[in-house]
């Protein structure tokens, strides 16, 4: 079964901001995928600001993966080392598999632009009821970092030599 497609396929994608401290109004993280995932051609379906708690985080994550209208959830926040940082313990028993190799690519990308302290980033990635859900952190060039350099890609059924799309629900 081929991976990729000659056509561009629209996901449908949910947006999940995890802060304690920001307003949706305020979210430049949340506002920048939606922006960038819009002008990719995607369709954003949802957009939320949850504060981090485990229990909304997973609530609202699955919610979404129960739904046949969400593809694909792309979180912002909640990925660091406070006792307030609570997303990765909130998403990994919801995962059927983990996407391992996100946060290590997502490390790897981010250690160019802000050196050792990417070993503070906790990114996470996992498929669940053929929904994929990246976890990424809070700030903006992290998204973007994130956004750019890898979801993107993989989000696209013309991306060779392989990508999510043929995993992901009809």
């Amino acid at each position: 079964m081929s991976h990729t497609s000659s056509e561009f396929t629209p996901a449908k994608i949910a947006i999940l901001t995890v802060s304690d401290r920001r307003s949706i109004e305020e979210d430049t993280s949340g506002q920048y995928l939606q922006e960038a995932v819009q002008e990719t051609g995607h369709h954003v379906v949802a957009r939320v600001l949850v504060k981090d708690n485990i229990y909304q985080i997973r609530a609202q994550v699955s919610a979404w993966i129960a739904s046949d209208d969400v593809q694909a959830v792309l979180i912002t926040g909640g990925t660091g080392f406070t006792t307030c940082d609570n997303t990765p313990e909130a998403l990994l028993p919801l995962f059927d598999r983990e996407v391992a190799g996100f946060g290590e690519l997502f490390r790897m990308l981010s250690f160019e632009e802000i050196g050792t302290s990417t070993l503070q980033s906790r990114a996470v990635a996992g498929i669940a009821n053929k929904t994929v859900i990246f976890a990424m952190p809070g700030s903006t060039s992290a998204c973007r970092t994130a956004w750019e350099h890898i979801i993107e890609e993989q989000l696209d059924a013309r991306h060779r030599p392989c990508n999510f799309l043929p995993h992901l629900k009809k």
